[in-house]
C-alpha cells in the first residue's frame, strides 16, 4: 500500500511529542519495517480523540479510538497484516458491495425476485446534518468513553493515514477477515461514505469498528437504501442480529443514527 513519510519512525526528530504510549510495529509475518501506529499507555477521557486530532494533524496522523475488547487485546495483538493490504484508491466502493451483494444477498436475506438485483449505491442525504465531521467524530469519541463503551477501555491512538477511511488499511488491520482478505477494499466503500454521510472510523477493535456519521439518512428510503450497503459491507450486522432484515435494520440501525457499528464472526 501507498504511504505517507512517517513521524513515528522517529517522533522527536519530526518534533512530535507524544505522551508515554506504544509504538506497534508487530504483524502476523513478524516486526514491520516502521511503526504502523501509536497508542496512549493510558484509558482514554473525554477529550482525547480532539486532543490527538490537533497533534497529529500537523504531522500527517490522524486518530483513532483503539478498544481491547472482551478480551483486552490490544493493537499489537490484532494479527495485523500490512504487506497483504493493497491502497484504497486502487478500489471502487460500488465494485465491492456489488460483488458481496451477489455473492451473499441471495442466500441469507429472504428478498424477492425483484429485489435480488444490487440496487446501486444509496443517495447521499438531501439534507445536511448539524455538525462538521471531526466535530461529531470527537463528541461520538467522548460519548463512547464516558459510557464505558469497552469492558477494558479505550486508549486513543495516532496511524499515519490521509483520510479517516484510511486508517484500517494504513495499519492492515484483519478484523473483517472471514469477510474481506484484502481491508483497503472495505476503505473503498468506507472513503465514499466519507463524501456522501460525512463518515469517520472512530473505533477500532480486533473485529469491531465504530463510525461517526456527520449526514445519517433522514428519510425511510434513504434508509433502506443504504441498509443494502450495509449488509454487503458487513453481512453479520444481519445475519447475526437481531434486526434481520433489511427493513428492520435501516430503521433501528440508520435512520437518523450518528454512529454505526459492524462486527465481523
Amino acid at each position: 500500500m501507498a504511504t505517507l513519510p512517517n513521524p513515528l519512525r522517529s517522533p522527536a526528530d519530526a518534533g512530535l511529542e507524544l505522551p508515554p504510549g506504544t509504538l506497534v510495529d508487530d504483524t502476523v509475518d513478524g516486526s514491520w519495517h516502521e511503526p504502523l501506529l501509536w497508542y496512549a499507555d493510558e484509558s482514554a477521557s473525554p477529550g482525547s480523540w480532539a486532543a490527538l486530532h490537533t497533534l497529529g494533524r500537523p504531522f500527517g496522523l490522524l486518530p483513532v479510538m483503539v478498544d481491547g475488547g472482551m478480551r483486552t487485546q490490544w493493537p499489537e495483538h490484532w494479527d495485523l497484516i500490512p504487506a497483504q493490504t493493497t491502497y484504497p484508491g486502487d478500489h471502487d466502493a460500488e465494485d465491492i458491495l456489488s460483488e458481496a451483494w451477489e455473492a451473499y444477498a441471495d442466500d441469507e436475506l429472504a428478498l424477492d425476485d425483484s429485489a435480488k438485483d444490487w440496487p446501486g449505491l444509496a443517495p447521499a442525504p438531501a439534507e445536511a446534518g448539524p455538525d462538521a465531521p471531526d466535530a461529531l467524530a470527537a463528541e461520538i469519541a467522548d460519548q463512547l468513553t464516558e459510557m464505558n463503551f469497552s469492558p477494558a477501555g479505550m486508549r486513543a491512538a495516532l496511524v499515519p493515514a490521509r483520510r479517516s477511511a484510511d486508517i484500517p488499511a494504513a495499519i492492515g488491520w484483519s478484523g473483517p477477515l472471514n469477510h474481506e482478505n484484502d481491508v483497503a477494499r472495505l476503505c473503498a466503500v468506507l472513503r465514499s461514505w466519507e463524501d456522501r454521510f460525512g463518515a469517520r472510523v472512530v473505533v477500532l477493535g480486533f473485529d469491531t469498528m465504530v463510525v461517526s456519521v456527520s449526514r445519517p439518512p433522514t428519510t425511510t428510503a434513504e434508509a433502506e437504501a443504504l441498509a443494502a450497503e450495509h449488509f454487503a459491507f458487513c453481512p453479520d450486522n444481519i445475519q447475526q442480529s437481531t434486526l434481520n432484515s433489511l427493513q428492520v435494520y435501516a430503521e433501528k440501525a440508520l435512520l437518523n443514527q450518528e454512529t454505526w457499528a459492524f462486527w465481523w464472526d
